[in-house]
């Protein structure tokens, strides 16, 4: 019965044993291991807050509107600088050098101003209200080959390329003062006019 009592005791004193000290070195390794992971934890956050800002940016410049193509220019009201381009509404047609381009204006309902306009900017794509391409106002265009042009009194109207309708220029007015021409002339338009080029616009049926 002694030695079952002494076997017992002994156990117990086993399970209650205070477990053997760890080395000092073993103490620092781990501590080292420790401040690794908490670095490796911190740079892996911050990589992922720069991701999203680069994506969020990424996603707000391009469904922004592209930039000009060419600085933009003041409007010339000043010195004698001649027309590059003619356009008449009455015949449909721009004149620029010796070509002669077909053009659809506005209607009577939304008439396409006239007079001497000074080009500010070219775009090489540009959205473009759909409320001034005579389709409705419930969608935006993204349109090619933009110039933009000023008036001398600060009103601002565009040459565009009519990718809706290309049969247009030459034989009807769909917009709502835009000056719209085939994709090709107005691709032409586009590397030959420089901001501060000047284009007079006129209804030749009120000699206007």
């Amino acid at each position: 019965m002694s030695d079952d009592v002494s076997a017992a005791l002994h156990d117990l004193a086993a399970d209650h044993r205070t477990p053997p000290p760890v080395p000092g070195a073993e103490i620092r390794r781990r501590a080292v291991l420790r401040r690794r992971r908490r670095r490796t934890a911190v740079v892996a956050g911050a990589l992922g807050t720069a991701a999203v800002a680069v994506t969020v940016t990424v996603g707000l410049l391009s469904g922004s509107d592209s930039r000009p193509d060419r600085t933009p220019a003041p409007v010339a009201t000043e010195g004698p600088r001649k027309a590059v381009a003619t356009v008449d509404l009455s015949l449909h047609r721009m004149t620029l050098g010796d070509k002669t381009l077909p053009v659809s204006a506005g209607s009577a309902q939304h008439p396409t101003p006239t007079g001497r306009m000074t080009v500010v900017a070219v775009h090489r794509e540009k959205r473009m209200p759909a409320g001034g391409s005579g389709l409705g106002g419930e969608y935006d265009l993204r349109l090619p080959w933009v110039v933009e042009l000023r008036t001398d009194d600060g009103r601002t109207n565009y040459l565009v390329a009519l990718t809706y309708d290309e049969k247009a220029p030459g034989v009807r007015d769909i917009t709502r003062g835009w000056i719209g021409l085939r994709t090709d002339d107005a691709r032409r338009l586009h590397d030959r006019l420089e901001p501060g080029d000047v284009i007079t616009v006129r209804d030749g049926g009120s000699g206007r």
